[in-house]
């Protein structure tokens, strides 16, 4: 019998206390800052970091199970739902490698945004509302990373889901100087239609998610990550017994990641989320809410492969084929947008959409070959974790720089290397991870997912790596652009204003720029490590992952085909990254760097690549076509309805029953009062009639001073006393469903643990 079985829910959490207050401990800070808001907006943001300090700890301290190997797995706390028809739904966190990387990675990072926000955020007058979002968003994020079962997964999907629209439409109030896109004439779109456009879009993935947990629970009766990959052999073959719908499950299961990690074709929200702070920035598109996706696809992936090469089951891979397909085409596209965009944190936008398409990518090429699972599952893992360092630093510098000249537009900056040296050397640092260049953390963690394509070795993870190569180049060309733009050559002219009204760029505050330095500092140790680790394979992290994933899919009961790496197919690897490394750097030198070729001249005036500009900047025309299909195609279209169906039928028709009605009850009334009311008005009747005039008299006198008018007054009271709570904003609605949610979460819970005692 399992020893945790036979404990309390208070001794689980005394006995491994880290995985649960990981997640628990945020959202129980996030209620508390209009507590510490009453004490003073010091105390306040004090303990928003505190309680990010707290996530950190208790995530730490599952660490020394990555190096032991006896982490606990998966561990019960209660029975949550009795399904009909299947296994009890129960309450409990899976702690295994994957789980542990991913919630380290995530709480660090979250935490180092927290202390970077004190001063970024310092000043305004809704911080408490920030804060609150800030640290329930993390604690989602964590309780989506450590649960056992895809329905408390879904829970911390949807907080996470909830709290970016809340920190993504952040100044909902739409101040002019707040609105993103352009620069006018182009569209321009404030902060509230792009915290709605991320619900709305990262919903439609979640959907298709939906639909397929319900064909998986259906087959399988369970929702449990270990008891799925236990009883495969038994579910797996039932699901592909009905021709395609195996490949549908796939397909639909994927919908939730692709939309929450932005790829094709649910990628157009993130560009939009720059409305908001740059600490959100940082927040989702490093650390967080974009890597949901690359974890969930991870988690699941044993499942589709053990369908695919125990199984046979040939519609289970699917699941790889799409999702390898999806992030090498979305890392191309997103790569040829940010060569063109004029926002600096729209290009680091664009540039997270291309590197998660490369942890897809490593993902997906996983499940091509046999012999690839495991290579490709630790390039997808050690890229997450690489990026979430580098972009997170990437996009910290970029909220110091517009913190410092107040402008989001790359033309209006230029120079601010002499007045920012200490961003500028971090940012470039960051940059060149990003790029790929050696031997910083982005070379080694690109350059494994280049050779877990070469390891599957098939005609579709070659052509994939052709197009993931060809980003890689896109990639150091806009890297150096955006660093040209904005710290070299001349001052632009709006710093020259700025410098004339007395407003001098300045280096970010101390608070700010030393968050970024640890960051850039990790980048740097790992991509040393990795350096050594060529020399001494003990001191490799890509090889420390690969080694901690092997044994846990080994101890799931994964029957594994490692391929030995040869030297020749790292060589390969090497070469096309050096190859595109020196086909974009000498672009971007003659482009930016030396200026030989001035940019605007060079593509203005040729007539080919005008178009492609333009085709470019308009972000392949996706963004507007889903405008007009499913946004105004849909108003339009609503439109049409009214115009015709609704008013020249719906309309005629409810008018004729209406008048029916009405004539029927005329004829009625007619024979009331002139057959009906003489014939029962005489004789015993009227003597019942008369004697209980008084009855109901007195009868009637109660009942209208109980319920006609006494139940009214106490609703109009206690309305009155409600609908001072009720603002008409959209975000404070959502925090009171959260605190709803919660209190039922906390007194379940309260009435499980006390009832097990």
């Amino acid at each position: 019998m399992d020893p945790v079985a036979a404990m309390t829910p208070l001794e689980v959490i005394m006995k491994y206390p880290g995985p649960w207050l990981a997640w628990i401990l945020p959202m129980l800070g996030a209620l508390s800052m209009p507590l510490f808001e009453r004490l003073g907006t010091k105390i306040r943001d004090y303990a928003a970091v505190a309680w990010g300090l707290t996530s950190v700890l208790s995530a730490a301290s599952m660490i020394p199970w990555l190096f032991s190997g006896n982490y606990p797995g998966d561990i019960k706390l209660t029975t949550w739902i009795n399904f009909p028809g299947g296994s009890p739904l129960e309450v409990g966190v899976l702690v295994d490698p994957l789980s542990i990387i991913v919630c380290n990675v995530v709480a660090f990072i979250s935490f180092l945004i927290l202390v970077y926000s004190t001063e970024y955020m310092h000043g305004d007058k809704h911080l408490t509302r920030f804060w609150f979002f800030f640290l329930f968003f993390i604690g989602s994020m964590l309780l989506l990373v450590l649960s056992d079962n895809l329905i408390q997964t879904m829970v911390g999907w949807e907080g996470v889901g909830i709290c970016s629209y809340g920190l993504i439409g952040y100044y909902y109030r739409d101040a002019k100087e707040r609105w993103l896109g352009g620069p006018p004439p182009h569209k321009m779109f404030p902060p509230s239609h792009a915290g709605m456009k991320a619900f709305v879009v990262t919903g439609i993935g979640d959907v298709f998610i939906l639909g397929a947990i319900f064909v998986i629970f259906n087959y399988a009766g369970t929702l449990n990550y270990v008891d799925l990959i236990a009883t495969a052999h038994q579910w797996l073959p039932q699901i592909a017994a009905v021709p395609g719908l195996l490949a549908v499950t796939a397909i639909f299961f994927l919908g939730g990641p692709i939309g929450k990690s932005a790829q094709f074709p649910l990628h157009e929200w993130l560009p939009e989320a720059m409305a908001g702070p740059t600490s959100v920035s940082a927040l989702i598109h490093a650390a967080t809410m974009v890597k949901a996706g690359v974890y969930l696809v991870a988690r699941m992936s044993p499942i589709f492969y053990l369908g695919t090469w125990e199984m046979h089951l040939p519609e289970a891979q699917v699941f790889f084929i799409v999702i390898a397909c999806v992030g090498a085409f979305t890392c191309f596209m997103a790569a040829s947008q940010a060569l063109v965009s004029v926002e600096l944190k729209k290009i680091l936008a664009y540039s997270t959409v291309s590197q998660i398409g490369y942890m897809m990518l490593a993902l997906g090429v996983s499940g091509l070959s046999e012999g690839a699972y495991v290579a490709g599952l630790t390039a997808g893992v050690f890229h997450l974790m690489s990026h979430a360092l580098f972009k997170a630093a990437l996009f910290l510098g970029a909220g110091s720089v517009i913190h410092a000249i107040h402008t989001i537009y790359t033309f209006n900056m230029g120079g601010l290397k002499k007045y920012m040296p200490i961003t500028f050397i971090l940012m470039v640092i960051a940059t060149a991870s990003l790029a790929g260049i050696p031997p910083l953390s982005g070379f080694w963690s690109k350059d494994a997912v280049f050779i877990a394509c070469l390891v599957a070795n098939t005609p579709l993870s070659l052509t994939l790596l052709a197009v993931g190569a060809v980003s890689a180049a896109m990639t150091f060309f806009y890297s150096i652009r955006y660093i040209k733009l904005t710290f070299l050559g001349h001052e632009s002219k709006h710093i020259e204003e700025m410098e004339q009204h007395g407003h001098h760029p300045h280096e970010a505050p101390q608070i700010m720029w030393v968050p970024i330095a640890i960051l850039v500092g990790l980048v740097c140790v790992i991509g040393l490590l990795g350096l050594a680790g060529f020399f001494v394979p003990s001191l490799s992290p890509e090889l420390f992952i690969e080694h901690l994933l092997h044994d846990m899919l080994h101890h799931m009961g994964i029957p594994l085909h490692t391929h030995h790496l040869e030297f020749p197919t790292i060589l390969t690897a090497w070469g096309t990254s050096a190859a595109m490394l020196l086909i974009g750097g000498i672009l971007g030198w003659l482009f930016y760097l030396s200026r030989r070729v001035d940019s605007w001249e060079f593509v203005s005036g040729n007539s080919t690549l005008k178009p492609v500009h333009t085709f470019l900047f308009n972000r392949w025309y996706m963004n507007s076509t889903y405008y007009k299909v499913f946004v105004y195609g849909l108003i339009d279209f609503a439109k049409a309805v009214f115009a015709t169906l609704e008013s020249k039928v719906f309309d005629k028709i409810t008018a004729f029953v209406s008048d029916s009605t009405i004539a029927f009850g005329k004829v009625i009334h007619v024979f009331e009062t002139k057959v009906y009311d003489p014939a029962i008005n005489v004789g015993l009747v009227n003597f019942f009639v008369e004697g209980g005039k008084m009855l109901y008299n007195d009868f009637e006198f109660l009942l209208d001073l109980s319920l006609n008018r006494g139940v009214p007054a106490t609703m109009t009271g206690l309305h009155n006393q409600v609908k001072k709570l009720q603002s008409g904003v959209l975000s404070y609605n959502i925090i009171y469903v959260v605190i709803v949610f919660l209190v039922l979460i906390l007194g379940f819970g309260l009435t499980q643990m006390y009832g097990g005692i």
